[in-house]
């Protein structure tokens, strides 16, 4: 059961639930609003020596030094030919219980209140969901599609700690 069906009341009635909305590529992307710690203007990142290319680096926010990953590059949605270093105004810093990481944005993110039944789960079937796991359901309002995805999921098993080890390093 996803985050967001838990948040369906057991009456049958539409719960409302928050997301945080932002684009990668063309696509708008949803994550829960309880997994966003903060949005904050990107700070200088420092490269780390072998990580995976998407990881950026590490960054200090508010005395914090944080892993800073670049979904945008992992989903290979690099379809601009310009730099996403350029055009990456703002992070999102995301917080669990086993690490921080922050994920570069090139716009300002916007939270957007929506009911459980506009989300669609039924196309999460097979290969698409064993593959991507990630990926939690479709919101469908009017003429917008938006990919909601559990941040803590789209890391494999082992990156988290490999990053949050390097970032404990520093």
């Amino acid at each position: 059961m996803t985050e967001l069906q838990k948040n369906a009341s057991p009456s049958g009635r539409d719960q409302t639930i928050q997301i945080v909305v932002f684009k990668l590529g063309e696509e708008e992307y949803g994550i829960p609003i309880e997994q966003i710690k903060e949005v904050v203007i990107t700070p200088a990142i420092t490269r780390m020596p072998q990580t995976s290319s998407y990881v950026k680096g590490v960054a200090n926010i508010r005395g914090n030094v944080i892993a800073i990953l670049d979904l945008q590059e992992k989903f290979d949605l690099m379809a601009s030919t310009q730099s996403q270093e350029s055009k990456s105004n703002f992070t999102l810093v995301i917080e669990s219980d086993n690490y921080k990481m922050g994920i570069l944005v090139s716009e300002v993110p916007n939270t957007l209140s929506i009911a459980s039944s506009n989300i669609e789960n039924s196309v999460l079937t097979g290969d698409l969901q064993s593959d991507q796991g990630y990926i939690t359901g479709i919101v469908k309002l009017e003429k917008r599609l938006i990919i909601m995805i559990d941040i803590f999921k789209v890391i494999s098993e082992n990156e988290p700690s490999q990053v949050l080890k390097k970032t404990l390093e520093v």
